[in-house]
């Protein structure tokens, strides 16, 4: 009882530190996606069956073992089993069976089934893998694309609350007689943009967090948050030594999709030299133990002295026959009992089965070039995934590298607005200039701001793509 309560209590703790827990960083997430994903679990099942497959063609070279046992009854004209005759009465049986085989020699066919077996196991687990690093490049941009919609609600934010400063002051300079009203209607609607920009910040927000909630297949009812990681500016020189080359040589040794469809090549080849196997003969050993029983079987368990009369003629008087009795040995019968019946019926055979293909329809050519074909395929396959992976890795570099420079030229941006929005504000503050040209400077910082954390967080993504392709974890 004690250890039922207790293995309770631990259940409990387990389930209320899994929904109760804080913040979830980028690895939590992806430890979660991995273990609740459908298409990884569809993966580990289809692991699972390869690896049945593999230790089935693996005991495919122990000899087989099979017993059968019948039972029954007879009637009419039948064969009795344990004589081999006639016999017309009803009749019961028994009879037992155990017969092994093995194939000795089968154009190594089941050598190679084992190995086309091995092949499809790891290509199974190759393509798990390919699932899962999809699964972690998609919750690793819907992380980011949270990451992203959270700093534009607070940019949004940090906007309203400058509008609302800026409202205060020129309300304290309508009062002092020093801008006329009509100022404050310019700063009101800028105010208002604001806030709408803030509402459709927060949507945005929301929207990111269901795109991973989905993702991570969440319960509607659990609370979930993520850790906001210390992103620094990305560093514009990260990509001096990610020269496509590099990039290339190296995803091409740690993408698992390039692996899988190299295996599958393997795997094409190897059934290929299966199907030509039946070109060759094949020999097989088998043996067999029989018995059987009959009800009619019977036993001479002694015999009986019978007198036989018999007429004898005389040559003399061949129509007056003298009847004389002759003593004669009658053997007495019995039903022969069951155990002895097996004993006495017990067979073994021994022998070599040779096959040998002459004529099958063309079966065997065609099944060959058929696999011919698909080992043709399968190369085609492996030559696309390497082209597409190939044209991948170039558009990773080449986007990460546009994504730099377009970072670069935000960040100039930026700080060139927000100076110049300083100098427009003391300017706004000495009466030289209207909130007219106040607001276009406003509008210009806030459009550099706002592309200033569009093209940080993109170049950040376009750096963890090269980063994936060069086999480093994902992680901010």
């Amino acid at each position: 009882m004690m250890r039922k309560s207790l293995l309770l209590f631990g259940l409990l703790i387990s389930s209320f530190s899994l929904f109760a827990q804080g913040p979830w960083t980028l690895q939590d997430c992806i430890k979660y996606a991995e273990e609740n994903s459908i298409a990884i679990k569809q993966a580990q099942l289809n692991i699972q069956s390869a690896l049945l497959d593999k230790r089935q063609s693996q005991l495919s070279r122990i000899p087989s073992l099979n017993g059968s046992i019948s039972a029954g009854e007879q009637f009419g004209r039948t064969i009795d089993p344990t004589t081999n005759s006639f016999d017309n009465q009803a009749i019961g049986f028994n009879t037992f069976r155990l017969e092994s085989g093995v194939l000795l020699f089968g154009g190594n066919r089941v050598n190679k089934s084992i190995q086309s077996a091995k092949t499809q196991a790891e290509i199974a687990r190759l393509d798990g893998e390919t699932a899962a690093n999809n699964l972690r490049l998609n919750v690793a941009s819907a992380y980011l694309n949270i990451l992203l919609a959270e700093e534009s609600l607070r940019n949004a934010k940090n906007r309203m609350a400058l509008s609302e400063r800026q409202l205060d002051q020129v309300n304290k300079f309508i009062k002092a007689g020093s801008r006329p009203a009509n100022d404050r209607l310019s700063v009101q609607a800028q105010l208002a943009i604001d806030n709408q920009a803030v509402i459709q910040a927060q949507n945005g927000v929301d929207i990111a967090y269901l795109s991973l909630r989905n993702l991570l297949l969440l319960p509607d009812d659990k609370e979930f948050s993520i850790v906001e990681p210390d992103l620094a500016e990305p560093d514009e020189a990260a990509l001096v030594d990610a020269n496509f080359p590099m990039v290339y040589s190296a995803a091409m040794n740690t993408q698992p999709q390039i692996k899988s469809a190299e295996t599958q090549v393997k795997a094409a080849s190897i059934f290929e030299d299966i199907e030509k196997s039946g070109y060759y003969p094949s020999l097989s050993a088998f043996a067999r133990l029989t018995s059987n029983w009959s009800s009619a079987a019977k036993t001479i368990t002694g015999f009986t002295s019978e007198t036989v009369e018999q007429d004898i003629f005389f040559q003399d008087n061949p129509n007056d026959p003298i009847t004389i009795g002759i003593s004669q040995m009658v053997p007495i019968r019995e039903d022969q009992p069951y155990w002895d019946q097996l004993e006495q019926n017990f067979g073994q055979t021994v022998g070599l089965s040779l096959n040998i293909p002459i004529y099958n329809n063309h079966d065997v050519i065609t099944r060959s070039q058929k696999a011919e074909i698909n080992t043709l395929r399968a190369e085609n396959n492996a030559e696309l995934a390497r082209q597409q992976l190939k044209t991948d890795v170039q558009n990773a570099v080449a986007n990460a590298k546009a994504a730099r420079e377009t970072f670069a030229a935000a960040k100039l941006s930026l700080e060139a607005n927000r100076i110049a929005f300083d100098n427009a504000e003391k300017q706004f503050n000495l009466g030289a200039i209207s909130t007219f040209e106040l607001g276009n400077s406003r509008t210009n910082l806030d459009l550099a701001q706002t592309e200033f954390i569009r093209s940080k967080y993109d170049y950040i993504f376009r750096l963890k793509i090269v980063e994936f392709y060069l086999g480093r974890d994902l992680k901010f």
